[in-house]
């Protein structure tokens, strides 16, 4: 049976008894969107950029600085700080090494959460979190089970992990209403080098079919 993370989310909403911490690991300012406006009711929410899979390295620094001002221009029910990690390119490609052509949603693409996750959770025990997550499961190309399982996994020692499925209750179709408020960025791709790859040869198939056609 399918396990439902919405309802786990539910649940572990209605047991606080107090606004924690929560270092929350984003992937970019189109999937924080809507994850800042629901977690944030909630929680004390630090927003931590850690994605070394970007590129190239001018889309990494777009997709942070657009990052911050989705921050600095959304209002949210608590404050919303900001962390920002440098590149670290080289700990992206070690992580996925004899994988670049496994796909996207591949083993490549678990050993990307894995490592932006177990990152995440180093930092948040560095700095006292309470809990910490991702917003990667708001995308309906990424795999939930995968992230909550890794997840489960490195919580412990004080440190407890927010199980999701963001894209539950219509959280993908709000993130795209509010980027369309905020005029956020939205990239085409992923953000890795092989993602970029798969999506140009999308294109070009698409529109090789449409000119065919």
């Amino acid at each position: 049976m399918k396990t439902n993370y919405q309802l786990i989310s539910d649940e572990i909403i209605a047991s606080l008894d107090h606004v924690p911490t929560m270092l929350l690991h984003c992937c970019c300012a189109p999937c924080s969107t809507y994850v800042l406006e629901y977690l944030s009711r909630y929680f004390r929410i630090t927003a931590y950029a850690f994605n070394p899979n970007i590129y190239p390295e001018e889309e990494f620094y777009k997709r942070r600085e657009e990052q911050q001002r989705l921050i600095s221009e959304m209002e949210f029910e608590n404050p919303v700080g900001f962390i920002g990690e440098e590149i670290q390119s080289e700990l992206f490609y070690d992580a996925v090494k004899g994988l670049e052509n496994t796909g996207e949603r591949g083993a490549r693409c678990y050993e990307c959460y894995r490592l932006r996750l177990s990152k995440t959770a180093e930092t948040a025990r560095a700095h006292g979190f309470e809990y910490f997550t991702t917003t990667l499961s708001i995308s309906p190309l990424k795999n939930a089970d995968w992230l909550n399982e890794i997840g489960k996994e490195l919580e412990g020692d004080g440190l407890r992990y927010f199980y999701s499925d963001f894209k539950k209750r219509n959280g993908f179709k709000r993130s795209t209403e509010l980027c369309r408020k905020y005029c956020i960025y939205r990239q085409n791709y992923c953000g890795c080098v092989f993602s970029m790859k798969e999506a140009e040869e999308r294109e070009k198939a698409r529109s090789q079919g449409e000119n065919n056609a």
